[in-house]
């Protein structure tokens, strides 16, 4: 899977698309004394890249594609990973006059809590990534502080309105990434 990014020159993006990619922008920025910061478009987390050497060393040195992990006893197909679970009795007692006992009746708890915290999860982290990335690049804009706390009060009408005289690049980054939030419904 490769990891998508976006990178910034001030306010200005320089690339976009896969990290070698992007890394490679960065490096001919920061070779023509601009800094650039990466974002991972995911979660907009900053990702730290050693600029040094040209850019094969640069391309080296960035991270792996994580490999999966390594699975143990258990049922390793079915990617089933068994840990400890501290209950009261009387939970312990539910569980087990449940039709498949305790591990069946708790994977179907699980399972229902996910779905449920699906749009809220989802907006909390799109909220999340569009604040992260604001703070990094936008906080010394006009309108930056009443955008955060219209990002997080959902009303997208005035967020859009305080973001509106921004430079193009780093307004619609920030609609992209808050995008979810939006979509998800919630808000004004």
């Amino acid at each position: 899977m490769t990891t998508l990014c976006t990178a910034f020159a001030g306010h200005r993006m320089i690339a976009a698309g896969p990290l070698a990619e992007v890394a490679a922008a960065a490096k001919a920025a920061h070779d023509a004394g601009q800094a650039a910061l990466v974002f991972n478009d995911e979660d907009a987390r900053p990702l730290d890249l050693d600029l040094r050497g040209d850019v094969e060393a640069v391309l080296a040195r960035l991270p792996a594609t994580p490999e999966p992990e390594k699975r143990g006893p258990g049922r390793p197909r079915l990617g089933v990973t068994a840990r400890e679970v501290t209950l009261l009795p009387r939970h312990w007692d539910w569980l087990a006059s449940q039709p498949g006992g305790a591990s069946v009746a708790l994977r179907k708890l699980v399972e229902a809590a996910m779905r449920e915290a699906e749009g809220p999860d989802r907006m909390r982290l799109s909220r999340e990534a569009a604040y992260r990335f604001m703070t990094a690049v936008a906080g010394d804009l006009p309108g930056y502080e009443e955008a955060v706390r219209t990002l997080f009060a959902g009303d997208w009408t005035a967020f859009d309105a305080h973001i509106e005289a921004w430079p193009a690049d780093v307004r619609d980054y920030a609609r992209r990434l808050a995008e979810p939030a939006r979509r998800n419904g919630q808000g004004r």
